[in-house]
């Protein structure tokens, strides 16, 4: 590769948010769409109290989160039978293809910095509403 076909290092200064499938808004992060990255997306996500994503998973991607500020929980597994507590300064790792769904139980609200190896982010979540029982409200 010549230095003119080089790739070029992208800052990102967030200004935005989008809806995501799950069910939350995202901070406009590093994604195939903002920068052209090839393998990774990296953005921020508020969760305030109350909050509650769908069940999901993502089908051939790896989660890896960064618990800012807060206290999430996180119900995973088959049939969600799984359950971790995810507090500031944790990380918390979510192989492809496992069902999740995270909630802010809590009375503030949290933050957390998501690193996905889908440089789309939303193409590869696939809903799974018939798992949504298997968690309290």
């Amino acid at each position: 590769m010549t230095t003119t076909e080089m790739a070029t290092c992208r800052l990102v200064r967030p200004s935005s948010t989008y809806a995501g499938k799950q069910g939350f808004d995202y901070i406009e992060g590093i994604t195939a769409e903002s920068v052209g990255a090839s393998a990774i997306c990296m953005m921020v996500l508020t969760i305030p109290p109350g909050g509650r994503a769908k069940a999901h998973m993502h089908a051939n991607h790896e989660t890896a989160i960064y618990a800012v500020s807060g206290e999430t929980q996180c119900w995973y597994g088959e049939k969600l039978e799984n359950h971790v507590v995810v507090r500031a300064g944790d990380m918390f790792y979510i192989p492809a293809g496992v069902p999740h769904l995270p909630t802010n139980l809590g009375p503030e609200t949290a933050v957390a910095i998501i690193a996905r190896t889908d440089p789309n982010e939303q193409e590869s979540v696939v809903l799974l509403p018939e798992l949504e029982q298997y968690v309290p409200r």
